[in-house]
Formats: structure tokens, sequence, C-alpha cells
């Protein structure tokens, strides 16, 4: 495993982290909370020190699964966790009461006293971002979160809150399928703020498990939140594949491997998010950080990104 200095933290951390949002098991097809288990021991076995969960990841249930998978380990890993979006529509409530309940309520999920990263899960425009800043700075005086995050923040909104309170993470969107975030995530970089990506495989599209496109049903997240398995997006996408699995044969890897090291090997990503439902994708990911592609092949993978998809 390889790991980076995560922006001022003074920690450092695994270029990939398991993100956890597909083992909450709703809308992402069948989730068995065993094997989501035995995947959290097996990227922590091998080297990851990096959980992100939220609460709206099945309203608590994806934290309760990390919480049962980490409560004799908790010194091995790094857990991130989210407030501020509310049950069952996914509104936003980022007031001081709500995310101090949404806390307590995570902590209990968790089974610990202390999470290391706690985000903004997304902006809301009814809460002055004083309001929200201060209940961060003082969650972190009362002991609770180490390290405040926003994720889905943009630029001008993290300048805003940085007014009130000190940004030490944020989390965007950002893969080989999906670039938007590129610029605000090289300028967070500047300013020291470490980056945990999410999204890295593009919904599992990027693995190359998909030739064709997938009979999941209408309410399934990655046909619902995501547009990479719909027309004409999927098509391109399997261009792209078509390259990626000429790189991967010299080195006797799989797109997905070669769509986490495109992810990892760009300096200003902190750590990239990778989401597993079993411990032989788990160790599937953390293999492919065995090695690294060649500078000439990211070059190569830039090129074609920007020819198929921009």
């Amino acid at each position: 495993m390889r790991y980076k200095k995560f922006g001022k933290t003074g920690l450092e951390v695994s270029v990939i982290g398991m993100g956890t949002w597909v083992i909450g098991g709703d809308h992402w097809g069948k989730v068995h909370d065993e094997d989501s288990i035995s995947a959290i021991h097996a990227m922590i076995d091998n080297g990851v020190n990096l959980i992100d969960t939220a609460p709206g990841y099945n309203w608590g249930h994806s934290e309760k699964i990390v919480g049962m998978a980490i409560k004799d380990i908790r010194s091995k890993v790094l857990i991130s966790t989210k407030g501020g979006v509310t049950p069952p529509s996914f509104g936003r409530d980022s007031s001081r009461e709500y995310l101090m309940g949404d806390l307590e309520r995570s902590l209990k999920n968790l089974q610990t006293d202390c999470v290391d990263f706690y985000f903004i899960h997304w902006p809301d425009e009814n809460t002055p971002f004083e309001v929200t800043m201060k209940a961060l700075e003082d969650m972190k005086k009362q002991g609770k979160i180490r390290f405040a995050g926003v994720s889905n923040f943009t630029r001008q909104q993290m300048e805003e809150a940085s007014r009130y309170g000190i940004i030490d993470v944020m989390q965007p969107p950002y893969s080989m399928v999906d670039r938007s975030s590129e610029t605000l995530i090289r300028w967070a970089a500047a300013q020291g703020i470490a980056t945990m990506t999410y999204a890295s495989m593009g919904a599992g599209v990027l693995s190359g498990a998909y030739r064709k496109i997938p009979d999941f049903t209408p309410d399934d997240y990655r046909v619902s939140f995501y547009p990479y398995f719909k027309e004409p997006m999927f098509g391109k996408i399997q261009k792209l594949l078509s390259v990626m699995d000429a790189i991967g044969a010299k080195y006797d890897a799989t797109p997905g491997q070669v769509a986490i090291n495109w992810s990892t090997q760009k300096d200003f990503v902190s750590a990239a998010l990778v989401g597993v439902r079993s411990a032989k994708h788990a160790e599937e990911d953390c293999k492919g950080m065995g090695w690294q592609l060649a500078a000439d092949e990211i070059a190569l993978l830039d090129a074609k990104i920007a020819e198929y998809l921009d």
C-alpha cells in the first residue's frame, strides 16, 4: 500500500480508502452484511487505513456495519463520516442543533467516541456558514471530531465557510469519467486542504465488469444518481476501457486497477475512495497498488479521456 501526507493534518493516509455507500445496502443491488464486514477487514489487512461512511447511506446502516467491523481494531483505521442530510428525502440541515444530534447518532452507530474526519455532506443554503462552521469548531473542542471537512461544496462556498472555521479536508467526485472538480481539487491542494475523492470507479463502470448496459432497476443509484450506464456516455466509456485493457495487460491488471492508479497518481489527490462488496473485491483493488502507471501511460489516458469524454 502507498501513503500520502494528508494536507495539513499531519497524518499519512493510504492512497485508497474504502467508501461505504454500497454496503449500506440500499439501491445498490444485493449486498450482504457478512460480506461487507469481510471486505472492511480485507482492506485493513492490506494496509488501507481510511474508511468513509455517512448516516445517509441507508440511514445509519452503513455506519453500523463499519462500527461492528472496526470495534476491536479502532486504532488501525481513520474513520470519516458526514452530517447534515435528513431522511427520508435527503434534505439538507446544517444547523447546529441538527449537526450535533447527527454526530451523536453517528458516534453510537460507529461504536466510537471520536471520528477522525467529519464532513458537511451537502451545502445547506438555509443555514449561514458561520453557524455551521462554529458547530464544527465546537465539535473539535469537545474531542468528538479531529478534523472538519466539506463535501460537494464549490470554491466560493468553501472560501465563505473558511471565514468562520478551518476546512481540513474536502470530498468531491473525481474519476476518469468525471473530472468536473479537477480545478477545485487543484485549488484546494494549493491551500493545503486534503482531498478525499469519491466515485473513483465511476460507480463501477471503470472496473471493466460491464461491457453491455446492465439491467439495473430504475431506482438503482448506478442509474438514478450517475449517468455512466446510459447512452451515449456508456459507449464512450467502452472506448476508454479498450485503452485501459491494453495498458492493464502490461501489468496483468484489471481496468479497475488502472483507474485507481490514474487517480491516486495525481499529486493533487490525497486519497481516492473505492467501494467494495466483498473481500475478493478488496484484495483486487489493493493489489493494484503494487505497481504504478508510467508517465507516458498517464499522458495517453489523459489524451483519450479528452478525446472520448470531454
